[in-house]
């Protein structure tokens, strides 16, 4: 059961936008949009850098709060109170690192890149954090992370956040993702910016700002961005590609284009508990690569969460 969002049934959706989702949801359009404008339910991830998973939820559930675990991450947990409060980041345990605020979908990235003790890793696009001290987490602090970002305004809380959960494995660089100049490495998460449309239920302004052009002008950001990431890629590694938005022109294309560009590339499939869609093949009159299938296409209404969308990408030779 999901809980509305007070007045969303005066929010005017525009036509583009709903003669565009009615096509890719189809006879589900209704309940994408009834869960779009619902509230979502508030998620953390356990930090086992600092703590136990028990010992937290141990602490937590003394202070009132309910944690109901996330079937694809071991650390997640869903969680509420029973007084009904929802201020998770002002318990002790946030405070001192042993809790991320995440969202459930959020956590699938690291979980599908899977970054090992002593990889190179680069998290392309890493503000503020969340992934990155997920990854951190994976590799017990043992290895590499280059945590990414373009703008010196987000690498401050991406800074603040890794000192939180002491991911020592972090250096911080600073650099529009296309530009950076080093290679190599083992593992790379390029979660990119994005149009953003699975996370309306976050963020009602989406639906408002919505456009065709933004969704062109961001694919093309999104296109040098896995192209120059897979450059930087070793020989046999492991590349992530990540959005919160459910439009394929920067979802499917994006992996259509790598593909496209580099026949060595090849789209890894890979299990997770989790109800997911059927991934779009072709769109706006393109086919793309049959491998396409193997990606991770998730809306809202199959899980409860927002919408998001992962491929995984090795790169051959």
């Amino acid at each position: 059961m999901v809980e509305q969002i007070p007045k969303t049934e005066n929010i005017v959706i525009k036509p583009g936008f709903e003669a565009r989702y009615k096509t890719l949801c189809g006879a589900n359009y209704e309940e994408f949009m009834k869960y779009s404008l619902s509230f979502l339910r508030r998620s953390i991830r356990v930090n086992t850098l600092k703590t136990s998973v028990l010992k937290t939820k141990k602490s937590l559930e003394k202070k009132g709060w309910i944690l109901t675990s996330i079937p694809w991450c071991k650390e997640g947990f869903w969680i509420e109170h029973e007084t009904g409060r929802r201020d998770i980041g002002n318990t002790a345990e946030h405070a001192l690192g042993f809790i991320y605020v995440q969202e459930a979908v959020s956590m699938i990235p690291p979980i599908v890149l899977n970054p090992k003790p002593g990889e190179l890793v680069l998290d392309m696009c890493a503000a503020p954090g969340s992934k990155t001290s997920q990854m951190a987490m994976y590799m017990n602090n043992d290895g590499l992370i280059v945590a990414n970002d373009y703008q010196g305004m987000r690498a401050r809380p991406l800074g603040i956040n890794m000192q939180r959960v002491g991911a020592t494995n972090t250096l911080i660089s600073l650099s529009e993702g296309q530009r950076l100049r080093v290679g190599g490495f083992d593992k790379i998460l390029v979660d990119a910016p994005c149009s953003g449309t699975g996370t309306i239920r976050k963020s009602l302004k989406t639906l408002r700002m919505w456009n065709e052009n933004m969704i062109r002008r961001l694919a093309g950001t999104q296109k040098q961005l896995i192209l120059h990431a897979y450059k930087m890629l070793r020989p046999g590694g492991e590349l992530v590609y990540s959005t919160c938005t459910l439009e394929p022109e920067e979802d499917e294309a994006i992996i259509n284009y790598l593909l496209e560009k580099h026949p060595d590339a090849d789209v890894v499939p890979f299990d997770l508990d989790i109800k997911r869609a059927e991934p779009v093949l072709e769109w706006d009159g393109q086919k793309f690569d049959p491998r396409i299938k193997n990606v991770l296409r998730l809306y809202p209404q199959l899980n409860n969460t927002e919408g998001f969308f992962v491929a995984k990408i090795k790169k051959q030779k």
